[in-house]
């Protein structure tokens, strides 16, 4: 059962680390259940492999913090390089529809040509002011994407670390 159990949590842990570049998969969260199964299944009480629970409740507010970063990090970053929430949502939609087309390329380049086009259709921006927007939500969804895919990549290392 504990053999069944850890090939589980390795599947998960991989599963959480693409989910940091698919919108459809919460990577992180999934990265967490991946341990919070090794921690009541698989734990090893009393052995340097012991999972704690201190080990646990740092790596819930970890990533529970990164989870909501990555829906505030990109809507900040268009923010301050002077997008509008209508640049935003371009973005938004323009990731959605790249991942349908161009995965997962396209998810970068439809976030980045969704928030220039909406600045420049709603708010008659120039293409400078535009570009500038766009530049802002593709920083935005690569820094959001990284510090979950190094959050994810790490409980996958110990997932591993603890097997």
């Amino acid at each position: 059962m504990e053999l069944f159990i850890e090939i589980i949590a390795v599947i998960m842990g991989v599963i959480g680390l693409l989910g940091c570049i698919l919108p459809i998969l919460p990577g992180p969260p999934l990265s967490y259940i991946a341990l919070v199964l090794q921690y009541f299944f698989t734990n090893h009480p009393g052995t340097s492999d012991e999972i704690t629970g201190r080990f646990m409740i740092t790596w819930l507010i970890i990533t529970i913090v990164v989870t909501v970063l990555d829906y505030i990090v990109p809507a900040y970053f268009t923010k301050i390089t002077g997008g509008t929430k209508e640049a935003v949502r371009g973005s938004i939609g323009g990731m959605l529809i790249g991942f349908l087309f161009f995965p997962p390329i396209g998810m970068i380049i439809g976030g980045f040509v969704g928030a220039m086009l909406m600045e420049l259709y709603y708010h008659k921006k120039t293409m400078g002011a535009s570009l500038l927007s766009a530049l802002g939500s593709l920083l935005g969804f690569i820094f959001g994407t990284g510090i979950k895919l190094a959050a994810s990549g790490v409980m996958l290392y110990y997932i591993i670390k603890f097997i």
